[in-house]
C-alpha cells in the first residue's frame, strides 16, 4: 500500500498540492473570544484577516487535540499500513506532541511515524510535499522518511514582517525579542534557526525588505523547490514570483497564503519565502543575509503562554 502523509494546517499548503498528492491536513484551532474555528474549515483567510484587524479581541490558537490525530490515524489506517505525520516545529507549538499522543491512543497495525519539521508555514509545507511525492511514487516507509529528513536539512526560510506586534501579542516572539526596541520604524527579517524564530536583519522600508528577499533567493545555489507565502498582499507575491521566474523554472515555485493559524502571529503584510536548496544543510549561514550581531536592549516584556 502507498504510504500516506499527514500534516497540520500551519503548513499553508495550496489546495492543489493537497489534492494532487493526497495529503491529509489536520486543522489547528483559532479562537476569537468565545468562538472557536477550525483553521481552513470554519474560517477562511479573507474572513480571518478582516476579523483580525476589526476585532477588539486578539485571537489565540491551540493545537489539534490528541483525539483529533487519533481519529485521522484511525481512518487512514484502513487505507494504508504506513503513515508519516509531519508537523510544525515543536519549539513553538504543542502540535507535534499532540500527534505523538494521538498515535498512542489507537490500536492498529499501521506503522505511524511522527516528524518534527523544525519549521513553519510552507517550510513545513515543502517537507510534506517532498515526502508525499515519494510516497505517491510507491516508495517504502524508510524511503519516505529519508526524503522528509533530507528536506528538513536542506530547508531554509526567510520572512518579512510589517511589524512584530502580532508575534508579541501571540507569545511567539522567541529570539526575535531582540528586535522589539526598533519595532516602530523598521521591517524585521526573520528566519527559522533550530526550530525557533530568529532575527537576521532589519530594513527601513518594505520595498527594501522585498529586495532582500529577492536577493536571498538569487544568491541561493541550487534551488530544488521554492514557496512564496503572503498574508494580505497578493500583488507583491505575484510580482516576486515573476521576478524569481526569470531565473527559476516556474514549475518549482509554489504560491500560497498564510492561513489563520499563523496569521495570528504574522499579521497583515507578512511575506515568507521557503526553499529547499540541494547545496545547503542545517546550520549554514543564509546566503545574502547577515545575522544580527548586536542585541537591542529593551524593557521587560510580558510574553503570553504559547497555545498553538
Amino acid at each position: 500500500m502507498t504510504v500516506k502523509v499527514v500534516t497540520d494546517s500551519t503548513a499553508d499548503l495550496p489546495e492543489s498540492a493537497i489534492r494532487e498528492l493526497g495529503i491529509t491536513v489536520v486543522p489547528v484551532y483559532v479562537r476569537f473570544g468565545e468562538t472557536v474555528y477550525r483553521d481552513g474549515v470554519d474560517i477562511n483567510q479573507d474572513e480571518f484577516y478582516q476579523r483580525l484587524q476589526e476585532s477588539p479581541v486578539h485571537p489565540t490558537t491551540s493545537q489539534p487535540s490528541p483525539a483529533d490525530f487519533a481519529d485521522v490515524y484511525r481512518k487512514l489506517s484502513k487505507e494504508t499500513d504506513a503513515l508519516v505525520s509531519i508537523h510544525v516545529t515543536s519549539k513553538l507549538s504543542g502540535t507535534h506532541n499532540s500527534a505523538l499522543q494521538g498515535k498512542e491512543m489507537i490500536d492498529t497495525k499501521c506503522h505511524i511515524e511522527v516528524v518534527d519539521s523544525l519549521s513553519v508555514s510552507m517550510g513545513l509545507g515543502l517537507i510534506a510535499i517532498a515526502a508525499a511525492r515519494v510516497a505517491r511514487a510507491g516508495e517504502s516507509l524508510p524511503r519516505v522518511m529519508e526524503e522528509a529528513r533530507q528536506s528538513i536539512r536542506q530547508l531554509r526560510v526567510l520572512a518579512l514582517l510589517d511589524t512584530l506586534k502580532y508575534l508579541l501579542q501571540g507569545g511567539r516572539i522567541g529570539r526575535a525579542r531582540a528586535l522589539l526596541g526598533s519595532l516602530l520604524n523598521v521591517k524585521p527579517l526573520l528566519t527559522m534557526q533550530d526550530g525557533e524564530l530568529s532575527p537576521v536583519g532589519l530594513t527601513r522600508t518594505r520595498s527594501k525588505g522585498i529586495e532582500r528577499l529577492f536577493d536571498w533567493v538569487k544568491n541561493s545555489l541550487d534551488i530544488h523547490e521554492l514557496a512564496i507565502v503572503h498574508s494580505t498582499t497578493p500583488g507583491e507575491a505575484d510580482s516576486l514570483k515573476e521576478r524569481i521566474a526569470s531565473f527559476l523554472d516556474l514549475k518549482k515555485i509554489h504560491l500560497s497564503r498564510l492561513g489563520p493559524a499563523l496569521g495570528v502571529y504574522g499579521g497583515p503584510g507578512t511575506l515568507i519565502l521557503a526553499l529547499i536548496d540541494k547545496m545547503t544543510d542545517t546550520g549554514q549561514e543564509l546566503s545574502g543575509v547577515k545575522p544580527l550581531k548586536k542585541r537591542i536592549h529593551l524593557p521587560s516584556v510580558r510574553i503570553a503562554k504559547p497555545g498553538l
